[in-house]
């Protein structure tokens, strides 16, 4: 694909029929590609019945926390949920009701990052005004999520790249996503999680899905999803990051968010169906 394509998504309607008549997992992110306003509205919750319906399963790919994941596993009708931008994936068997949590790193090398994150929470709070602590991260178990929109009031592009910088001075990683900062240390992302779970749960490597998986998300943290996926899409809003993306999405929404999402579903459905 040339840069030039790459720096400009094609409308949603552009993607092949042939290639929603195979589809067989979408993955896609949460805060405001399901959601919008923070609320995840009937048109989105519906096109996840719908989805399942037509046979493709659906996985969430997220950095909200553990707590969050377990419930969203149970709850909503997903294969399954890749939580905390890639630290474990949770699957819940509903025949055995079972719940199987697949963690990237082990207990240890998780107790071991505390001790950092916590370095690094102090010194973000101490030097960006403004900048707090998720309110979700009691529920979290590998990473530190910082909130500089959620329920403070939006910092902007400086305060955020400071909290960035801060976290690589610390040898940290982290990802910038529509609400928060999410900081960890270790190898994983969503993409490696991905792959994993594609091949523990689905048989096959990534290579041997890559027509028959899509990936929706809405914001910088899903670059390396949009790079890695031949087909993913971005709902409307992403369209505020597309300058500073070096890996955009092939695809976008005419609408954002959840409406998006319900845009996206119904377009590859309506192809499915012909």
């Amino acid at each position: 694909m040339h840069d030039q394509d790459l720096q400009s998504p094609k409308p949603i309607h552009k993607i092949p029929p042939s290639f929603c008549k195979n589809l067989s997992i979408l993955f896609t992110d949460i805060d405001d590609t399901l959601t919008t306003g923070g609320l995840l509205p009937p048109s989105s919750y519906t096109a996840l019945w719908k989805l399942i319906e037509h046979g493709i399963q659906v996985v969430p790919v997220t950095g909200r926390p553990a707590g969050w994941c377990d419930h969203i596993a149970r709850m909503w009708p997903v294969a399954a949920v890749i939580g905390e931008n890639g630290a474990f994936y949770f699957a819940y068997d509903r025949k055995n009701r079972k719940m199987r949590r697949e963690y990237f790193d082990s207990k240890e090398k998780r107790a071991e990052a505390e001790a950092g994150l916590a370095r690094i929470r102090d010194e973000v709070l101490r030097r960006v005004p403004g900048a707090a602590v998720a309110a979700d991260q009691p529920f979290r178990i590998a990473d530190l999520a910082i909130d500089f929109r959620e329920d403070v009031h939006p910092l902007d592009d400086t305060a955020i790249e400071e909290i960035c910088e801060i976290a690589r001075t610390h040898g940290a990683i982290c990802k910038v996503s529509s609400i928060h900062v999410n900081i960890w240390y270790g190898s994983y992302d969503k993409v490696s999680c991905i792959r994993a779970y594609l091949e523990r749960e689905g048989g096959k490597p990534f290579s041997e899905w890559k027509d028959r998986i899509l990936f929706i998300g809405d914001s910088p943290n899903d670059e390396p999803n949009f790079q890695h996926f031949p087909v993913s899409v971005g709902v409307a809003n992403i369209r505020t990051f597309l300058p500073r993306l070096k890996y955009p999405p092939r695809y976008v929404t005419s609408l954002e968010g959840a409406e998006g999402f319900a845009e996206a579903v119904e377009w590859i459905l309506q192809q499915r169906n012909q």
